[in-house]
């Protein structure tokens, strides 16, 4: 089966990421288990809008809502998505706003969905206006950031864990810049489109918490990001 590269996220563990990615033909979400070493990423290439094949295989008795889990064998990387090819797959998976797209009416500035409330997956696709998120500094954990959104339903979230990879290392190397944050909220707010990928992360304290996997721009993105550098 082929699947494109959309989520490449890290842990707290540097040295194992999460690979997750989108059937073309079938909308179907796939995340390979068990997560994968960074080194063998780096090795094979698998970043986002890559195109990768593999035997992939649903892991029985999966309880909601992280449905997409599959064990894998033989991952290839295949060839790499074009720019338009990447964002129409991307088009073609959102939802209108979160709270839609996991079945639980967040409260305002929410980011928990309780274990009762178990939604039927774990990663979504919305469309954001650009001008309504905002990356931050972690006002509590130096040397963190975050990320704030105004959704399409008038909700706002707030200091929201940003997973994306080769954004989130991207932000570090300029974490120190006396202009940021503002050189990327700036690189954003002149994109015409930026999707977010939006995760729940395993169970914690009872519940699931919202996360950010990936940040993509349209039509430009910076090549640094899409790297694990």
């Amino acid at each position: 089966m082929e699947i494109i590269i959309t989520d490449l996220t890290r842990f707290s563990n540097p040295e194992i990421v999460c690979i997750a990615g989108i059937n073309p033909t079938t909308g179907e979400c796939i995340r390979p288990l068990p997560y994968i070493k960074l080194s063998k990423c780096q090795e094979f290439d698998i970043l986002p809008g890559n195109v990768i094949t593999g035997d992939f295989k649903k892991i029985s008795n999966l309880d909601k809502p992280h449905v997409e889990d599959c064990n894998y064998e033989k991952l290839t990387k295949v060839k790499v998505c074009n720019s338009e090819e990447f964002e129409e797959l991307l088009e073609n998976d959102i939802v209108n706003n979160i709270s839609e797209g996991f079945d639980y009416s967040f409260p305002e500035k929410g980011k928990v969905i309780p274990k009762e409330f178990s939604p039927s997956k774990s990663i979504i696709t919305i469309k954001i206006d650009t001008s309504n998120i905002e990356i931050v500094k972690d006002g509590f954990k130096e040397g963190k950031i975050r990320l704030n959104l105004l959704d399409n339903d008038g909700k706002r979230f707030s200091y929201l864990s940003i997973t994306d990879l080769g954004f989130y290392n991207y932000a570090m190397e300029h974490f120190h810049d006396p202009d940021f944050p503002n050189i990327i909220n700036n690189f954003i707010r002149k994109q015409k489109t930026v999707f977010l990928r939006v995760g729940l992360g395993r169970e914690y304290q009872d519940g699931f918490w919202l996360q950010i996997n990936g940040i993509y721009t349209f039509p430009n993105f910076d090549s640094e990001i899409r790297s694990y550098h």
